[in-house]
């Protein structure tokens, strides 16, 4: 019994790791409706943030991502992609929080429900996925500490250079 499960628990993190995004539907935050698994980037990687505007360690995150962004970008292609899981109540914040700082991301969805984070399995944040060019989920990471903006060039280093 311990080996088919031990079996099971391989394959389920193996399919995870390698998983699509979901088909589920978000808000903009100009209030457009997008399917989370239309997102695309012409075949390059795209970093998936989730955030609140509550949350300090998300919000310090982003803005470090937002420093280097435009480099990251021309080396590699990358985009990133910004989901606040704010409450519906507070939904109304997080244009404000995005001009306030700058972020120069071109999509900030809303989860206001948080399904997305639901569906796949995200228990806090903030929480990093990396999706490659195929749109398959590669990389995940949860917290922040100051520098693992580094690691998360990195991996979308890595996933350009295959």
């Amino acid at each position: 019994m311990k080996k088919i499960f031990a079996v099971f628990a391989v394959l389920m993190l193996s399919v995870t790791a390698y998983a699509q995004l979901p088909s589920v539907n978000l808000k903009t935050i100009d209030g457009k409706s997008l399917r989370v698994d239309t997102l695309k980037n012409d075949g390059k990687p795209m970093i998936i943030d989730f955030f609140a505007t509550w949350c300090k360690p998300c919000n310090r995150e982003l803005n470090e991502i937002a420093e280097v962004y435009e480099e990251w970008q021309e080396e590699t292609g990358v985009k990133l992609v910004a989901i606040s899981i704010d409450k519906a109540q507070d939904t109304h914040k997080v244009a404000p929080l995005v001009a306030e700082n700058e972020w120069p991301w071109e999509t900030v969805l809303l989860d206001p429900n948080q399904e997305l984070m639901r569906v796949l399995g995200i228990q806090m944040i903030p929480f990093t996925l990396i999706v490659d060019g195929e749109g398959k989920i590669v990389y995940k990471h949860n917290g922040y500490t100051d520098g693992a903006e580094e690691e998360l060039i990195e991996k979308v280093r890595e996933i350009v250079n295959k």
